[in-house]
């Protein structure tokens, strides 16, 4: 074949997509955004709704299981492991797992726990909020 061929085809694959066409009013908007910083207040709804979430009557007990409380040592532990930042002062700790034992005695870690519920809805536990039984003191050799 010859140059004169190609002159008039068109050089793309036939089965790529068309490029989408990007509005001019859309980039606009996305500038204006950048350039203010605006400042919202919460309003009085809000503040009502945040409230309300936290009078709500829960159905579950506010005492941490042992499962619960294995999970979160275990993976708050690997967090540690992987350099993650402590929540606590250090006093000499090295181990991963007494790291986070003391973050849970210093109710410092930042998870919340989700339990399912029979009919399908959920309840969101801090680990701040749970009452945690005193077990850890028997694997640390506390008092």
């Amino acid at each position: 074949m010859a140059d004169e061929d190609y002159n008039d085809m068109d050089m793309g694959y036939e089965d790529e997509p068309a490029e989408p066409e990007i509005e001019e009013g859309a980039e606009e908007d996305v500038d204006d955004n950048n350039d203010e910083e605006v400042l919202v207040e919460p309003t009085e709804t809000e503040e009502k709704e945040e409230q309300q979430q936290k009078e709500v009557i829960r159905k579950t007990s506010k005492y941490m299981t042992k499962y619960e409380r294995a999970r979160i040592l275990g993976t708050r532990a690997l967090q540690i492991s992987m350099n993650a930042p402590v929540m606590v002062e250090l006093e000499g700790e090295t181990d991963p797992l007494e790291i986070a034992m003391k973050e849970l005695r210093e109710r410092k870690i930042p998870f919340t726990i989700r339990r399912s519920l029979p009919d399908g809805s959920y309840e969101d536990w801090g680990v701040d909020e749970l009452i945690v039984e005193d077990s850890w003191k028997r694997q640390v050799g506390g008092n």
